[in-house]
């Protein structure tokens, strides 16, 4: 089996993710609720922007660390794929 994959920023992005699915249930009752369409939107804008940054600050994450890592164990060859891989989220 393979070995947790964990970083330091890894408990901050679960936090801003589970912000992000507060604000999503709270943008489900708003909906089911009748409120105006202008206040869902705000909270919608309010979740995509906990997610970007939740996923910004992963990427950010993996680029410093997991690189440097394949850099550091010589698997250059390696390295340009994990950068690729990791790149198309942004």
């Amino acid at each position: 089996m393979e070995q947790p994959h964990t970083h330091l920023s890894h408990p901050r992005i679960a936090t801003r993710l589970k912000r992000a699915n507060g604000h999503l249930s709270s943008v489900i009752s708003m909906i089911e609720d009748g409120r105006h369409c202008a206040d869902i939107a705000q909270q919608l804008q309010a979740v995509e922007k906990a997610i970007t940054n939740a996923k910004r600050e992963l990427i950010f994450d993996h680029i410093d660390h997991c690189l440097e890592d394949a850099r550091k164990d010589a698997r250059a060859e390696g390295q340009s794929e994990m950068f690729k891989d990791i790149a198309r989220y942004l």
